[in-house]
């Protein structure tokens, strides 16, 4: 899939704090992404390099 802005992703790199966050991209620029993640009483944003995300489809999920 493509990651685009609204698009679902979850972090895919093991050295990062947020592995297997998920988060709505925000915005997309010059091969990174700033995605929104949303716990509770916090939200965070965060830009990754896309090769460290991977967009979820939404009907899949249970």
């Amino acid at each position: 899939m493509i990651i685009l802005p609204g698009t679902v992703v979850t972090v895919t790199n093991p050295d990062d704090t947020y592995y297997r966050f998920e988060g709505l991209v925000q915005r997309v620029t010059d091969g990174k992404a700033a995605v929104l993640f949303e716990g509770g009483n916090w939200d965070k944003l965060i830009t990754f390099r896309l090769s460290e995300l991977e967009a979820i489809d939404p009907k899949n999920k249970k």
